[in-house]
């Protein structure tokens, strides 16, 4: 795992997105496409801001997914990870092909079949994820499945997670956050050629810590991206504050 750590968010947001332009136009420029997998949520907003911003990329050739949706949300609910892609990426540049989570699909299973069979003939280029802070990627919370090799599954959401969720702005109450969504699978997230990882805030810090220096587990899911061949973690100084100098001296560099 490649670690940079930035003095603030912007910084980070900066860097993650110039290394995410580089890897979209070497796709490109290789094999004439380009498919990606996007995160939402808080910890997005300034890397998106900064990704649609890069120069040069053609778009118009690329593929998305997201990493995401709550089961029953339609598009226009506020918090909805539809709306949030459609509001910061693909209403900024248009994305040649867009695959989203139909979350209030009238049958789950069947939707889950549909993005499963995209999914299987698919090669992701690269992920762009996060981690939240009980250390889950995408919706895996602890303990994580990191065996099943099934692309999308059906997950339920522990109370840190929906406390998160409630925490960032996304629910007027803990009650309204949803209790099962749609997620990428920790296998699937892993087999993308590249992954970028920015996490800021100190509220990270925590989980960051375990996820780096503790153990690889399913009780800190986003620790296995510390066993893929290119994974690159931008981090702020308060995401990363908990880490040790040991940790800090081996692998930092940014600003």
């Amino acid at each position: 795992m490649n670690l940079s750590v930035y003095e603030t968010s912007d910084l980070m947001a900066q860097a993650a997105a110039k290394q995410a332009g580089r890897i979209l136009r070497a796709a490109v420029k290789q094999n004439g496409r380009a498919t990606f997998v996007v995160a939402t949520g808080a910890s997005q907003f300034e890397f998106l801001k900064y990704l649609v911003a890069e120069p040069d990329l053609k778009w118009d050739v690329m593929t998305m997914f997201h990493l995401d949706e709550y089961i029953g949300f339609s598009a226009e609910h506020p918090a909805s990870f539809r709306r949030y892609l459609r509001e910061r990426l693909t209403s900024r540049v248009a994305v040649g092909t867009v695959h989203f989570i139909q979350g209030d699909a009238p049958g789950v299973e069947e939707e889950l079949e549909r993005l499963n069979r995209l999914l299987a003939a698919t090669v992701i280029d690269v992920a762009f994820v996060g981690i939240g802070e009980n250390g889950h990627l995408a919706f895996n919370d602890p303990p994580a499945d990191f065996q099943n090799d099934t692309p999308y599954l059906i997950v339920k959401l522990d109370e840190a997670c929906r406390r998160q969720q409630f925490g960032e702005g996304w629910f007027k109450s803990l009650e309204e956050v949803p209790t099962r969504a749609i997620s990428m699978s920790i296998r699937q997230i892993l087999k993308a050629k590249h992954v970028i990882c920015t996490v800021p805030e100190r509220r990270k810090s925590g989980a960051v810590k375990a996820c780096l220096e503790g153990a690889v587990s399913p009780m800190a899911p986003a620790s296995i991206l510390r066993t893929h061949a290119d994974c690159r973690l931008f981090l702020d100084r308060g995401a990363a504050s908990q880490l040790s100098r040991a940790t800090l001296a081996s692998h930092e560099h940014g600003v």
